[in-house]
């Protein structure tokens, strides 16, 4: 697993001081979460000089292609595994990576204690069970997006993504709930001070995993990006 971020503090935005959700208990709305990890200066997701891309280039990156529901069932995408076998399944270790103060583990790597910023709603959580393991971009939008036609073993990939660190948040049950399977166009985040995080994380998340956007979507992200002038982007494609 790599470093996350701790706390509320996203490590994609170079000059944004934004914030940026899947659930305590699995919920059937599909898990919505925060985007972008950062790529090393050259990678393929990165401008030479290591600076990222402005956002609204990234977002004009991203494919547009029609969105692609059926099919989609929940159980298409296994997640919650534990990839390390250390004991701890992907909705633990990303508590533990985000944990502001860090809760003590018991047998089964059962948590206890410790303390959580929800960046989507700037609400601070003392107790995991309240919070919800978000994919940034839903499992639902997706399949829509191209998921549909991978293989089982890269949308368990995608569903416990823990090498980027945007790909999966900790935030409060009752924001993740509202997000559902929405995009962009159709949700964003409570807070004003999450906003441009939020379409960083976003739009990294879509390019990451090589995923498309329809042309609602992306009107929707280039007028919402533009008060995120300052905002950049940096990801690494997806093995």
């Amino acid at each position: 697993m790599t470093l996350r971020r701790l706390g509320f503090l996203p490590a994609v935005l170079l000059t944004a001081a934004a914030l940026t959700a899947c659930t305590a208990q699995n919920v059937e709305a599909d898990d919505p979460k925060p985007s972008a990890s950062g790529a090393p200066s050259g990678a393929p997701g990165g401008t030479p000089d290591g600076d990222g891309l402005p956002l609204a280039d990234a977002i004009r990156k991203i494919p547009v292609a029609e969105e692609q529901r059926a099919g989609y069932e929940r159980d298409s995408f296994r997640h919650w595994v534990d990839e390390d076998g250390d004991g701890c399944p992907t909705r633990q270790e990303v508590l533990i990576a985000e944990a502001v103060t860090d809760p003590e583990q018991g047998t089964r790597c059962t948590l206890s204690g410790g303390s959580w910023m929800s960046y989507y709603d700037e609400v601070e959580v003392t107790d995991a069970k309240r919070l919800d393991i978000d994919h940034m971009v839903p499992l639902a939008e997706a399949w829509d997006s191209g998921a549909h036609a991978w293989t089982p073993e890269r949308r368990e990939a995608y569903a416990n993504d823990l090498d980027a660190e945007r790909s999966l948040v900790a935030v409060t049950a009752k924001t993740n709930r509202s997000k559902a399977d929405r995009d962009p166009a159709q949700w964003m985040p409570p807070a004003e001070s999450a906003r441009c995080t939020y379409l960083v994380d976003w739009t990294a998340t879509k390019l990451r995993w090589g995923l498309s956007a329809d042309t609602a979507e992306q009107a929707a992200l280039l007028e919402l990006a533009e008060p995120c002038a300052d905002s950049t982007v940096e990801y690494e494609p997806a093995a």
